[in-house]
């Protein structure tokens, strides 16, 4: 292709709501009317899908299968009437909330909301070289003008402030532990959707939504980088995969949150009990004696009154050495773990057993599933090394039915069948970095590193899977550290692990509602800090008022000086600790229904 000639577009078929547009270079450019409120636009600059499914996009469903759903079902739709009007130069597509008019040289997307009855300008793509047609390398490239003024919310997790202009951020999910809340980037998940609200006279407060349906790597510049011969712009762009995008009207960012919850997917609607407090502590279960401890705990919350409804069983419980090995108990510590989940039960108290999608290559198994070829492989066949924990392993390839039956299989009997009825499913980022990794596709090989959290996703997929199989009356309950566009489907999940600092404190309260704006709302943060130093008795006290607030209302912690982040850890303040947690318990009945109402409705 000619880098001095953009390509010029012409429409080659409508077929209802789908419009297809080439160009004589054979790039395609697809353009769906989803809903009123909702138009997607997809373009190909070498006229095919690099990936032809989607996991992510869910209108209204409560899950997918395990293989993905194929980019062009449009079912669960509505599909609505619109006009169209073309030209020589243009083609202009209007519904009842949204217009888009799409300049055919070159390609430029311009789209505009109703406001107050009458129509505004929102979006622009920039005009110089607003998606990869040949200018660049293999990635894919979206370019938008950038008014000032305008504010950014969203792309889930992310530290720092709320409002996103200015900053550029990774989409890379890693595991950084004792990240600083204002700074550190990137974090635990991968959810490539924001809402722009302007700032301008005659459209201040007006608010669009903008979902990149992509599993890859990808950055965010939000008017961070400044080039003369482009103007203001922001852009996205992604290591791999599709330029898939769906632009969202709405009256308020609220409405938005709630079109892009409901196109991503229906959130889970947890047991009640998912929303007491939940102890956690890694020292418990890496201790010698963690039955004991665990024991200690329970008589501790009996002695102080402090209601509770769950315990994260850290994954000492697996450990062989200072390894940890999922699916084996250390029979030292839990000599009958049977005998001990119901010790939990018989006080009200479900365990949250961390799992985990890697095998250390010592672990009893490892071999077994190498053999079966469940693990992320390199080219020759041979398991792909990556360092987990304390040494190196494999990871579990969700792609492969295989793994997801042998999955279901040991959540079930190492789990379930002795009364657990949960799973906490923990250090999921797949941190892949080898170029030649490979995955098995669903019968369709590719790189691992392509769509890393696609395997985060169907790691609880199976994980719900199976927990709904063993207990099909009963509405599971699971938590994941990362996650993906449509993670709400199945678990409920935390800002990661945290370090002891105010800072983090204020910040942690930014990154919620970061989530809750971008369609995940069911989460919390590891209260009083995870790691760094023990957090003092006011800082302890402060972060207890805030966690009473949110879904998930959990003390958890590794600190430096072996110290365990408990409600009586500082008598000075344990009467005003268990005052606000028996508040916390006042407050359920309202929690209970907005998070029904999160899951019927989708509000945030």
């Amino acid at each position: 292709m000619r880098l001095d000639h953009p390509p010029v577009f012409a429409l080659q078929s409508q077929q209802g709501n789908h419009l297809v547009l080439t160009s004589p270079g054979g790039a395609i450019a697809h353009v769906w009317v989803l809903e009123e409120d909702i138009l997607r636009v997809l373009v190909l600059p070498q006229g095919q899908l690099q990936m032809p499914r989607t996991w992510t996009v869910a209108p209204g469903l409560e899950d997918l299968p395990p293989e993905g759903r194929d980019r062009f079902d449009t079912s669960g739709f509505a599909l609505p009437p619109f006009t169209l009007v073309q030209s020589d130069q243009q083609l202009c597509i209007t519904t009842a909330a949204v217009r888009l008019t799409i300049t055919l040289a070159g390609f430029f997307c311009q789209w505009e909301s109703q406001h107050h009855g009458a129509w505004v300008a929102t979006a622009a793509d920039r005009s110089t070289q607003s998606y990869n047609f040949g200018w660049w390398d293999d990635k894919v490239y979206h370019y938008l003008q950038r008014d000032r003024g305008e504010q950014y919310f969203g792309l889930g997790e992310r530290a720092g402030d709320a409002n996103r202009a200015g900053q550029r951020y990774r989409m890379c999910n890693l595991d950084p532990m004792g990240y600083n809340a204002r700074s550190t980037d990137p974090l635990y998940k991968h959810i490539p959707f924001y809402i722009t609200r302007k700032a301008g006279e005659k459209d201040a407060g007006l608010c669009f939504g903008l979902f990149y349906d992509t599993l890859s790597d990808c950055s965010f510049d939000m008017g961070r980088e400044m080039d003369n011969y482009h103007g203001h712009y922001r852009y996205f762009v992604a290591d791999h995969g599709d330029l898939d995008l769906y632009y969202i009207a709405g009256s308020d960012p609220a409405a938005i949150t709630r079109r892009y919850t409901w196109l991503t997917g229906r959130p889970i609607f947890p047991p009640r009990y998912a929303l007491g407090y939940s102890g956690s502590t890694m020292r418990y279960t890496d201790a010698p004696n963690a039955q004991e401890r665990m024991g200690e705990f329970l008589a501790r919350c009996a002695e102080h009154d402090i209601p509770c409804d769950s315990f994260h069983l850290s994954s000492g419980y697996t450990s062989i050495g200072a390894g940890r090995y999922v699916f084996h108990w250390n029979r030292d510590k839990f000599p009958d773990p049977a005998a001990f989940v119901q010790s939990y039960l018989d006080r009200g108290v479900r365990l949250v057993p961390n799992i985990k999608p890697a095998l250390l290559a010592d672990h009893p198994r490892f071999a077994e599933a190498a053999q079966a070829g469940l693990l992320v492989n390199d080219p020759d066949g041979q398991p792909t090394a990556v360092q987990f924990w304390d040494g190196t392993g494999a990871y579990l390839d969700f792609t492969n039915p295989a793994t997801i039956a042998w999955w279901k299989k040991q959540v079930t009997e190492q789990l379930l069948q002795l009364g657990i009825p949960t799973t906490w499913n923990d250090n999921n980022e797949y941190e892949i970095w080898s170029d030649q990794a490979r995955v098995h596709g669903f019968g369709s090989p590719r790189a691992a590193r392509e769509a890393r959290p696609l395997q985060t996703l169907l790691m609880v997929q199976a994980s719900h899977a199976a927990q709904t199989a063993f207990a099909p009356t009963e509405r599971p309950f699971l938590v994941s550290r990362s996650g993906a566009a449509g993670m709400q489907r199945y678990v409920q999940t935390w800002s990661g692990d945290n370090y002891t600092a105010w800072d983090t404190l204020k910040y942690n309260i930014r990154m919620g509602l970061g989530l809750a704006m971008s369609g995940v709302s069911n989460t919390g943060h590891d209260i009083g800090g995870f790691s760094g130093p023990a957090p003092g008795p006011e800082l302890l006290l402060r972060w207890v008022q805030h966690g009473i607030f949110l879904p998930r209302f959990s003390i958890h912690s590794w600190n430096d000086d072996q110290t365990v982040n408990e409600p009586w850890m500082h008598p000075e303040v344990t009467p005003q600790i268990r005052a606000l947690v028996h508040f916390r318990y006042r407050l359920m009945p309202y929690f209970y229904d907005l998070v029904w109402h999160y899951h019927r409705s989708f509000a945030p």
